[in-house]
């Protein structure tokens, strides 16, 4: 059995201490014990959201929580802004749409951001609109949207901002309380460094006050359920209790490796590392403008589908990256910066990717990716 080495977008690695985390021997979900777990938990969360909103914990993935964005805010017919950058925010578009509410779609060609003058032109024509949802980082392209200038454009106005930042949340900074984010959603198995299966939602005061003219059906995914039963240290449905025993291991990890801000250095480093190594290759970056750090989105060279880049690594080094998704399938390939990958995980990937580009049949000087990455190590 090969070592499985993940450089996917998630899940990303979880340091072993906290997999030994994980294996204590399980209490109950309603013991004191577990409530103590949950309080800690809640604080901790506060502080990665750099909030001192009420975070919300719910078992699923982070499509759960942006789930709960549609049906805790809108009523039916209600009109909201869907930003599609990407596969992630047609899902906004998705969900709305399941709900029965209008979505006002604002499409932004792949591979690019989107401009907050074209969000603040449609909420001036149309005072009505009551949410702009987007991502913070859309994963299917690697392009990091401008939260910041978003909320400033959606602060005077009847609108909340609901912004998905699964991948983005612990990846680079996102202050929600400084830049006035109404709604922020992250799950675990990002740069969290969790396995999948916890989404969380922050909800300001403005989402507070829309949540209570909701009319849309809600059951599980209930912000008033939950935002009155975890305010009592519980969940309103069964905790899974070794994820939360992770997450509190992780709070830790955080501040051994040096707390958020220097997380948030240290992936930058090994995104800049990964660029030049792309560039080295002669390839180009599928992210236009606004390349996260998080994640980089590759160009797969002219000729060789990305998807026999991403089956070479995963087939011959059980190396996981992913590919690209609906247009871009087949056209890119994305590796991961997030999270518990060091710089060595990143020159291995780099490696890795260089031996299946020449395997089929890309001409390109061996190695070149390797030295130019290692260049921006060794001077960092």
């Amino acid at each position: 059995m090969k070592k499985v080495s993940l450089l996917a977008p998630g899940p990303t690695p979880v340091p072993p201490r906290t997999l030994l985390a994980m294996a204590q021997p399980l209490i109950h979900h309603r013991s004191s014990d577990f409530l103590e777990i949950f309080g800690r938990v809640r604080e901790g969360l506060k502080k990665i959201f750099k909030t001192n909103n009420d975070v919300l914990v719910f078992c699923s993935s982070g499509t759960g929580a942006m789930e709960s964005a549609v049906t805790n805010l809108l009523s039916p017919g209600d009109k909201a802004i869907a930003i599609r950058g990407g596969k992630f925010g047609e899902r906004w578009t998705e969900l709305l749409e399941a709900y029965g509410c209008q979505a006002i779609n604002l499409d932004v060609p792949w591979g690019y951001a989107v401009k907050p003058d074209d969000v603040a032109a449609l909420l001036k024509a149309d005072p009505s609109i009551k949410a702009v949802y987007v991502q913070a980082l859309e994963t299917s392209t690697g392009v990091s949207h401008p939260i910041k200038e978003l909320a400033q454009v959606t602060k005077d106005t009847g609108a909340v901002l609901v912004v998905d930042a699964v991948s983005a949340l612990g990846a680079y900074d996102i202050p929600t309380d400084e830049w006035g984010l109404d709604v922020v959603i992250s799950g675990s198995q990002k740069a969290l460094m969790l396995p999948p299966g916890l989404a969380f939602v922050s909800i300001g005061p403005k989402a507070l006050e829309m949540m209570k003219t909701s009319k849309c059906p809600k059951f599980y995914f209930s912000w008033a359920k939950e935002l009155k039963t975890q305010s009592q240290n519980k969940g309103a449905f069964t905790s899974p209790v070794p994820l939360f025993l992770g997450l509190l291991d992780i709070f830790e990890v955080i501040d051994e490796m040096g707390g958020l801000d220097n997380i948030f250095e240290e992936t930058a480093l090994k995104s800049k590392a990964f660029k030049a190594a792309v560039a080295a290759w002669g390839l180009e970056l599928y992210s236009k403008e606004n390349a996260s750090t998080g994640l980089t989105a590759v160009e797969a060279p002219a000729g060789i589908d990305a998807q026999d880049v991403v089956g070479w690594l995963k087939n011959k080094y059980a190396i996981f990256i992913a590919g690209g998704q609906a247009q871009a399938k087949g056209k890119i390939f994305r590796v991961a910066h997030m999270g518990f990958i060091s710089e060595f995980d990143t020159l291995q990937g780099i490696s890795a990717i260089e031996m299946a580009l020449a395997g089929l049949g890309y001409k390109f000087e061996m190695g070149a990716g390797v030295a130019a990455a290692q260049k921006i190590f060794g001077e960092a």
